[in-house]
């Protein structure tokens, strides 16, 4: 354990005494010269000065000693204290230019903080090394880190007072009292022009943090309403647009978790700007999941109309086989007897005779365009009796737009469905109306949207054209050829490009390794594809663990390796874990590595600190994220062994376990894993990262569940980022369909083939981040213990070369994962100390 190596490039960038130096440090000898050097080359890097002989790694006192002539074991000697030490700070701000930060620089550099890094910037973390950059280009030699805290906290505060007013003075007095009346007490709210009081407001703001339901009419009704009541209250369009998105976040963030009487004891200023961004996110939110609700119910639609007349038409269906002899002998029978009766002559001929001859043509008219006239026809039932009012609805909430010219016949289409969206029973639309020729009007609804009237006329019959018009929107949607004003996935493609594109295409494009000619891509990319299919074909007959078949189930059949056992040597080291350690519980892993990063204070950055005790709310976001992250549920971590009750543990979950916070939780721990970690160990740090899924089972109601051949159920897909030593740096909630790849998490979510009892794609969520954090303390605690081990000669000596590349952190034979929950924050683990080490972002 001890300091990360230091290369070779590092020592002589920023370790090499540079001439001029040389000539401030050449009147002193000895341990004084060395030191000297050291104090500077470290202020000259760091900008401050060391605070002990621990900051510099072995390598580097030899390096820069190596310059001096001196022995690197006469640093040890140096007095950090004292008048020598004094002078020698006071020596090297003058030759470097820095000054001491006073009173009136603090002062300055916290209003510079306010003014340039804090207004777009609400991380701490990220501010404070803002702030250490600006000292060093003002030649200010860095506050101590308390000082630095403050002035952080400050900049902060400041920067948001700031944009709260600022925002607040871009409304009306009428909005802002709109905004206001949505957190507004029965006794202080006044009724409105609509007579509508305080209790309307309250359950406007229930409705507009509502989630959205499982696809059907009402929930798509209940989100147009929730967009009605957002779009009511009239924020403009503008009114964040120079606001960061970061920031926009975090104010959205925490109104979506405070109690509308927390947001009460806000200044006014405050409460109409949280309550606006989350006014604002949830609009594009609600636009979202509405354009997620068209697209599954017009294919939900076609689904059950397809359903429908299979399971009637199979009733009736019986499959008729042998049809080349039936053709051949009746052919036959037809020309022996060219002139007789065809029940005399055919029926005959036939085995089943009139009976077989019947059933044949009804197979032929099940499975061929008679099947798909009746399923159109059924389709457009469905959606006239049932499904017709919310799609409509829908399209009076939302403006669909195209960049492409050649799909602007279905936003015209839809506009002409919009203004007889009332016309009553009418077939057709009026003669002389123009009904816009789209892709959904053509193929197999061609003989359905047009159709002779009474007196012979070629019409458009308004029913049809509105469910092939829904349909084209489906396919257009999915393929951004049409977008949403006002959505957030399905917003205008071009806002994805990076600024400036088209005048910048050949900077990006070489960015990205891409080639501007069309030809040439298709041309190299085909070359690349032949010499990998030619590779392929030369090296199949030697691959002894794949076989080429001619068979329905798939032409490529490979033969699982078998697995390599593990190393003897590994097994006794995590069996000496688990004589150390015994059965440790889950939940005292999460704990420790809680205790020991303070990664629970990622929450406070994001929500706020809120009124409970720092103990005991540690003590429920830890119960929570293990409920989650085991998959086990709330009400069976509650209990009397620890005094939280489930109401208190489902409060701080919902207040505080957000997203956002959960993820920044998982970060924290990860960053504390690469910091502990023995370079000598595990080996220098790498940023390779590799990707992987693993599919949990969800209820059919959740909108991202889809079948998936590979896992043989309904689902979802959690993608995982995985650095090199085992560690999740990244996770995603994504649908089945978007990976393949094999899971890679096993034996700490409790549930029959990974499944997850909820079907709010947010719930999914969070036990997917809970998970993650999880699986980051195992790896994290793992780390320590495997280190606390191997930190004696006797063990460290087993491992060879190959014990060391099989060597991970992600093991749990000695964790028990289930059980009684019992926290204690005064027990602790006995773990060797943390290491320095790097950062992943």
């Amino acid at each position: 354990m001890g300091w990360q190596p230091v290369g070779m490039d590092e020592l002589v960038e920023h370790w090499t005494v540079l001439d001029e130096e040389l000539e401030l440090v050449a009147g002193k000898r000895g341990a004084t010269r060395l030191s000297f050097a050291l104090l500077l080359k470290h202020y000259t890097r760091h900008g401050r000065f060391p605070r002990g002989r621990a900051e510099f790694p072995d390598e580097v006192v030899a390096f820069v000693s190596g310059q001096m002539k001196v022995l690197a074991a006469e640093f040890d000697s140096y007095s950090w204290t004292g008048s020598t030490f004094e002078y020698h700070r006071a020596e090297i701000r003058e030759h470097l230019g820095f000054r001491v930060c006073s009173v009136q620089d603090a002062e300055k550099l916290t209003a510079w903080l306010a003014g340039n890094v804090a207004h777009a910037e609400r991380n701490a973390e990220r501010v404070r090394e803002e702030l250490l950059k600006h000292c060093r280009e003002e030649f200010i030699e860095s506050p101590a880190s308390d000082r630095i805290t403050r002035m952080v906290r400050s900049a902060l505060h400041t920067a948001e007072e700031t944009w709260f007013a600022r925002i607040t003075a871009r409304l009306t007095a009428q909005t802002r009292a709109r905004v206001l009346a949505l957190v507004a007490t029965a006794d202080d709210a006044e009724e409105d022009q609509d007579g509508a009081g305080a209790e309307d407001s309250e359950s406007v703001l229930a409705l507009v943090r509502a989630m959205p339901g499982n696809v059907s009419l009402e929930s798509m009704l209940r989100a147009i309403r929730k967009l009605t009541a957002i779009r009511a209250i009239g924020l403009p369009p503008s009114l964040f647009a120079d606001v960061a998105p970061k920031v926009l976040l975090s104010w959205w963030q925490r109104a979506a978790v405070e109690s509308p009487s927390h947001l009460r004891r806000r200044s006014d200023e405050a409460a109409v700007t949280l309550l606006s961004a989350l006014l604002v996110e949830r609009e594009r939110e609600v636009t979202d999941s509405l354009v997620d609700l068209l697209i599954a119910t017009v294919h939900r639609i076609g689904a059950r109309a397809e359903q429908r007349v299979t399971n009637e038409l199979i009733n009736a269906f019986k499959r008729v086989s042998g049809k080349e002899n039936i053709l051949f002998a009746i052919a036959e029978a037809s020309l022996a007897v060219p002139g007789g009766e065809v029940r005399e002559v055919v029926f005959p001929a036939v085995r089943g005779g009139e009976q077989t001859l019947r059933e044949l043509v009804h197979e032929y008219k099940t499975k061929g365009p008679v099947y798909r006239r009746t399923v159109q026809t059924t389709l457009k039932a469905s959606y006239t009796n049932h499904y017709r009012k919310g799609l409509i609805e829908l399209r009076s909430v939302l403006e669909f737009r195209s960049n492409n010219s050649a799909h602007r016949p279905v936003i015209d289409a839809l506009d002409l469905v919009q203004r007889y969206a009332k016309a009553g029973n009418t077939t057709y639309y009026p003669l002389g109306e123009s009904a816009p020729e789209h892709r959904g009007t053509r193929g197999q609804w061609a003989e359905l949207v047009r159709r002779a009237d009474k007196r012979g006329r070629r019409r458009i019959v308004r029913m049809v054209y509105e469910v092939a018009t829904f349909q084209a929107l489906r396919e257009q949607l999915r393929y951004k050829e049409v977008w949403v004003v006002g959505a957030g996935r399905w917003r205008n493609p071009d806002e994805d490009l990076p600024a400036h594109f088209e005048a910048r295409r050949s900077e990006h494009y070489g960015e990205l390794g891409k080639l501007l000619d069309a030809e040439v891509f298709i041309t190299s990319l085909r070359q690349e594809m032949e010499q990998a299919l030619t590779g392929l074909d030369e090296a199949l007959p030697e691959l002894d663990w794949v076989e080429i078949k001619e068979r329905k189930a798939g032409a490529i059949r490979f033969s699982a390796p078998e697995a390599p056992e593990e190393p003897r040597n590994l097994r006794r080291v995590k069996n000496e874990v688990s004589r150390r350690w015994n059965a440790v519980p889950l939940i005292d892993m999460l704990k420790e590595a809680v205790l020991r990063t303070g990664c629970l204070k990622a929450v406070a950055s994001v929500v706020g600190s809120g009124h409970l005790a720092a103990e005991v709310l540690a003590e429920r976001l830890m119960l929570a994220i293990y409920a989650y992250g085991t998959n086990t549920g709330i009400r069976s971590v509650a209990g009397e062994a620890h005094g939280h009750t489930e109401e208190e543990i489902c409060y701080v979950r919902r207040r505080y376990l957000i997203p956002e916070a959960a993820r920044q939780i998982a970060v924290e721990i990860a960053n504390a894993t690469f910091a502990a970690r023995d370079a000598g160990l595990w080996g220098a740090g790498s940023t390779a990262v590799a990707s992987d899924s693993t599919h949990f089972r969800s209820w059919d109601q959740n909108l991202f569940t889809e079948w998936h051949s590979r896992y043989g159920g309904r689902g979802i897909l959690v993608y995982w980022h995985v650095e090199r030593g085992s560690v999740v740096v990244h996770s995603q909630t994504l649908r089945a369909s978007a990976s393949d790849v094999a899971a890679m998490v096993e034996g700490i979510n409790y549930g029959k083939g990974g499944e997850i009892s909820s079907n709010r794609r947010e719930e999914v969520e969070m036990v997917a981040l809970c998970l993650r954090i999880l699986q980051a303390s195992l790896a994290y605690v793992n780390t320590l213990m495997l280190q606390a081990v191997l930190a004696e000669p006797v063990w460290a000596d087993l491992l060879g070369p190959a014990d060391r590349r099989g060597l991970t952190p992600l093991f749990w034979n000695h964790v028990r994962p289930y059980g009684e929950v019992r926290l204690d924050l005064g027990t602790r683990l006995a773990l060797g100390s943390d290491a320095p080490g790097r950062e992943a972002r």
